[in-house]
């Protein structure tokens, strides 16, 4: 059967990156001034204006124009060319009761990992695949390595007369569920006015492209689009609005598997929807890497100011050597959902966030990318895979 797949990134400076960048920026400084600092940090990026806003609560003073002047530099932006404008407020204090003191907590449960009740309700999922080494799909792989190595010509003058807004797209051919060649490659990047497009082309070719498909080369019949629009002379802040959150699934899996709406950047680890759906990718990576399925996903789901999860699902596609109900059950006595404990276990206090906001979260952070717990969980699957028959 032929099936195709296709999956986008965006490089450092598209408008919704740079605004997920410096929310993470702040968080970053908040966390490293107050481990226990409580963010949900918003970020607008139009025109020549960078607006900052949501709920700090940081037991120090964070400079946030100053940390926003550091990732416009960082993304290959002029920081003296914006007015940045902030509007942030502590978390509401309801939140807060619900948070630092979880349901189990206030219900006579005196364990320390009852300490934190979930930061908000709703569903995250983790998915893992073995189709490439860092278990994320191939094209959306591809595509996020298009996309660094974009930048990496742009900040290094390899190709000259490029800016920092652009994005990607990958098409792959599967056979019966396999990659089998690449089918479509598209490229869009910002460049001055004098550059000349079919020069870009062979630039985009031999140095972004040919590197980036070494392992999985694409062939001759492989349609190949650099700037497909033409001119893309403007860009940035100034062509398009950017919003924090607005690339979910550029962050997370490229559309393969399910995704439960929540957005990541700008927010501290007791956020479920960030914290938690890490965890749910470590568990997930863990199935996959210990040959208990080739694909998994894992769903979690919350109820605010409740520590326990409502639910754990797994689901292995038909991929599974043993049961999906015996999995499930081994992961849920393997790993513990709590957000005090995922906090503890990725060490979410410690975690360069602003590294994460480009290019995925996921196929490359070593906490949550490894297989844990392995001898635990295979012991457990096979308990309960005995204990169902």
């Amino acid at each position: 059967m032929t099936s195709f797949k296709t999956c986008e990134s965006v490089c450092i400076g598209h408008p919704d990156k740079l605004c997920d960048l410096i929310a993470d920026s702040i968080l970053d400084e908040c966390l490293r001034l107050d481990k226990s600092s409580r963010v949900a940090c918003e970020v607008m990026a139009t025109g020549h204006k960078i607006i900052v806003a949501g709920e700090i609560t940081c037991s120090k003073r964070v400079d946030i124009r100053f940390i926003t002047r550091q990732a416009l530099r960082k993304a290959g932006y002029n920081p003296l060319q914006y007015l940045i404008y902030v509007y942030v407020h502590k978390q509401s204090e309801d939140i807060d009761g619900g948070v630092s003191r979880a349901l189990e907590s206030r219900n006579g449960d005196t364990s320390w990992y009852s300490t934190i009740g979930a930061g908000d309700q709703g569903t995250v999922y983790g998915y893992a695949t073995n189709e490439t080494k860092s278990l994320i799909p191939l094209p959306l792989e591809l595509a996020h390595q298009i996309c660094k190595r974009v930048d990496k010509v742009r900040s290094d003058g390899t190709v000259k007369g490029i800016f920092s807004d652009g994005k990607a797209q990958v098409t792959i051919q599967y056979e019966d569920g396999k990659p089998v060649r690449v089918k479509t490659i598209v490229v869009s990047v910002q460049h001055s006015e004098g550059k000349d497009l079919d020069v870009l082309r062979s630039e985009v070719i031999a140095n972004v492209l040919w590197p980036v498909f070494e392992s999985f080369p694409f062939d001759n019949d492989t349609e190949i689009l650099v700037n497909p629009s033409g001119r893309f002379v403007k860009g940035g802040p100034a062509a398009d609005t950017g919003l924090t959150g607005r690339k979910i699934i550029v962050d997370t899996y490229g559309g393969e598997g399910a995704h439960g709406g929540g957005a990541f950047s700008g927010k501290d680890p007791t956020k479920v929807d960030r914290s938690a759906a890490y965890m749910a990718r470590c568990v997930a990576v863990s199935v996959v890497q210990n040959g208990l399925a080739d694909k998994c996903q894992v769903a979690v789901s919350y109820a605010i100011g409740k520590a326990d999860p409502v639910s754990v699902q797994v689901d292995t596609f038909g991929t599974g050597k043993y049961s999906d109900t015996a999995i499930r059950n081994a992961v849920i006595d393997t790993f513990n959902f709590r957000p005090a404990a995922i906090i503890e276990f990725l060490k979410l206090s410690d975690t360069d966030y602003s590294a994460t906001s480009t290019y995925g979260h996921f196929g490359g952070c070593e906490r949550w990318e490894w297989n844990h717990c392995s001898q635990e969980l295979r012991e457990a699957v096979k308990k309960h895979e005995q204990d169902n028959d």
